[in-house]
C-alpha cells in the first residue's frame, strides 16, 4: 500500500473502487468482507466531500450524460437477488450545479455530453457510497460512461474534468477491476488464478510505479488490452474504464492502492 500525501482541498480527491457483485456488499456477504472493510477503512481515511461526482460501470450513452435532477431516485439495476435488495434506499440529493459544470468543462474539452434531468442513481453509486458515506447527505451527480468504449476518450473525459473549479469534491470511479461474470460462477482453475493476477499485477504496476512517466502510463491504459490476463479479466471493458477517467484526472501515481480477495478473485482500488 502506498502511504497518502496531503492534498489542497480545492484539489479533487479521486478515488477507483471495485464495486462488487451487485447488491451483495450490502446484505453482509462474506465474499465481500475485504471489500466493505477496506471502504470502511478509506471512509476515516477520506476528507468529507462537499459533492461527489462517480463515474459509473453501469451507465453508457452515445455520449457522456451526467444526472441533474435534485433529488435522483435509485434504479435497482440487477435481478434475482433477496426481495431486501429492492428496498435499499440511499435518499442523497443531487447537485445540478456541479452536473451543469462539468457538462461544460467536457464541451470546452470537445466532448459532446448532455444532463439527463430524469435518471437516478443505479448501484455503481449508491452501493459503495451506503458503505462509505451512510447517512446519504452529500450531495452526488453520476456521470455515464461512452458506449464507445474507447479507453481514450475515457482518459480525455478525465483530462476534462481538470478544469473543474469545485472546492472539496470527490470523484469516485465505481466500476470492477477484475469483472467477468462467467469466472465468477466457474470452478477455479490455475489457468484462472494466473491469468487474474498477472492482470491485477499489471494494473498495480500501472497505477503505482513511478518509475513510469505519465505518457507511457496513459499509454499502457490505452494498450490495456496487450496486458497478461486482459480479455480474461474484462471480456467487456466498462468496469474497467472508470479507472481511465479517474487517471485521466489525476495525472499521476496514485498514493494508496489495496489489493483485495472480491467474490473469491484479487481485485484492486486506488486512491490519488
Amino acid at each position: 500500500m502506498h502511504r497518502p500525501s496531503s492534498k489542497p482541498s480545492s484539489q479533487p480527491e479521486i478515488l477507483f473502487v471495485s464495486h462488487g457483485g451487485g447488491p451483495l456488499p450490502l446484505l453482509g456477504d462474506p465474499a465481500h468482507s475485504e471489500m466493505i472493510a477496506c471502504l470502511e477503512k478509506l471512509a476515516k481515511r477520506l476528507r468529507r466531500p462537499s459533492a461527489i461526482l462517480v463515474i459509473s460501470a453501469h451507465w453508457e450513452e452515445s455520449r457522456p450524460k451526467l444526472t441533474a435532477g435534485k433529488a435522483p431516485s435509485l434504479i435497482y439495476d440487477y435481478y434475482g437477488f433477496p426481495e431486501a435488495s429492492y428496498s435499499i434506499q440511499y435518499p442523497c440529493p443531487g447537485q445540478p450545479d456541479l452536473a451543469r459544470q462539468v457538462n461544460a468543462v467536457l464541451q470546452q474539452s470537445g466532448i459532446e455530453s448532455a444532463m439527463d434531468e430524469a435518471r437516478g442513481y443505479d448501484h455503481g453509486l449508491f452501493v459503495p457510497l451506503k458503505l462509505l458515506f451512510p447517512s446519504a447527505d452529500i450531495p452526488c451527480v453520476q456521470l455515464s460512461l461512452d458506449s464507445s468504449l474507447s479507453a481514450k476518450q475515457h482518459l480525455a473525459m478525465g483530462k476534462a474534468l481538470r478544469g473543474l473549479e469545485w472546492e472539496n469534491l470527490l470523484v469516485i470511479g465505481s466500476g470492477f477491476s477484475f469483472h467477468n461474470m462467467r469466472a465468477f460462477f466457474a470452478a477455479e482453475t490455475d489457468e484462472g488464478r494466473e491469468l487474474n493476477l498477472g492482470f491485477e499485477q499489471w494494473l498495480h504496476e500501472t497505477c503505482t510505479s513511478v518509475e513510469l512517466d505519465e505518457n507511457s502510463r496513459a499509454l499502457r491504459l490505452v494498450n490495456w488490452e496487450q496486458a497478461p490476463g486482459a480479455r480474461y479479466s474484462h471480456p467487456r471493458e466498462e468496469h474497467l474504464l472508470p479507472l481511465h477517467v479517474c487517471y485521466g484526472l489525476a495525472q499521476a501515481p496514485c498514493t494508496e492502492s489495496y489489493m483485495l480477495s472480491i467474490l473469491n478473485k484479487r481485485a484492486s482500488m486506488y486512491l490519488w
